[in-house]
């Protein structure tokens, strides 16, 4: 069974550190001996200790319920309702699906790894120590949530939407970020050095409280330029 130990003081944890900016608190998840799980959810269930293993969660409604020391492993997602669900001291790993609702869910010490997803929801929810890590997630929804202690690693994200977020000790590190919504965001200790590709569709005016490189400051000119309304001519 997997057991993961990922602490904040690492390279990465270091690297953010070295430019002054705050770093993330990486989750740390050691999972005990799991209980395997093959049946339906339901609304404010609980489940502690299991390992759902390919489990097809297609539409079920699991909104309410409580996961604590879980493992889902290549569980299928499309249209799975877990609205308020609470996620805590978990690891998902191949999570995949279409229209996932975790709006208003809370996920604590939880690590995501390699998802392939689209249009997750999860405007309103809380975020704190959240590791990230792999795959690809196509229109993400956070308007409005929390994020706090969150680490993006070696993913891509498509037009993710922050809009009205508030993130605070967040890392992007060797990630993709195509088409980003700021509109509205609070910004504290962000780490935007390490994306490997960076493209703000909005808020960019929203950048106060992150850091970025020098030459993501040169790519991001025009666009910033455009913000404040200044006119650059040859």
């Amino acid at each position: 069974m997997a057991r993961r130990a990922v602490g904040g003081t690492g390279v990465a944890g270091k690297a953010a550190g070295a430019g002054g900016v705050k770093a993330a608190r990486r989750p740390e998840v050691r999972l005990p001996p799991l209980e395997p799980y093959g049946g339906e959810l339901e609304p404010d269930g609980d489940y502690d200790g299991l390992e759902f293993r390919e489990v097809d969660l297609v539409g079920q409604d699991g909104g309410g319920a409580r996961f604590m020391d879980c493992a889902l492993t290549g569980c299928a997602l499309d249209e799975t309702r877990l609205t308020r669900a609470r996620v805590l001291d978990s690891v998902l790993t191949g999570p995949r699906g279409v229209g996932t609702d975790l709006a208003e869910a809370t996920l604590r010490d939880v690590e995501v790894i390699d998802a392939r997803m689209g249009g997750v929801q999860l405007h309103g929810a809380v975020l704190e120590r959240v590791l990230i890590r792999g795959g690809k997630i196509d229109y993400l929804n956070l308007r409005s949530a929390r994020l706090r202690d969150v680490v993006f690693e070696s993913c891509v994200l498509v037009e993710p939407d922050f809009g009205g977020a508030r993130l605070e000790r967040v890392e992007f590190v060797d990630c993709t970020l195509k088409g980003v919504d700021l509109n509205a965001a609070t910004l504290r200790d962000v780490d935007l050095r390490g994306v490997a590709s960076l493209e703000i569709a909005r808020g960019v005016d929203r950048l106060a409280g992150a850091v970025i490189s020098p030459a993501q400051l040169l790519d991001l000119a025009p666009v910033l330029a455009g913000a404040l309304g200044i006119r650059v001519e040859g």
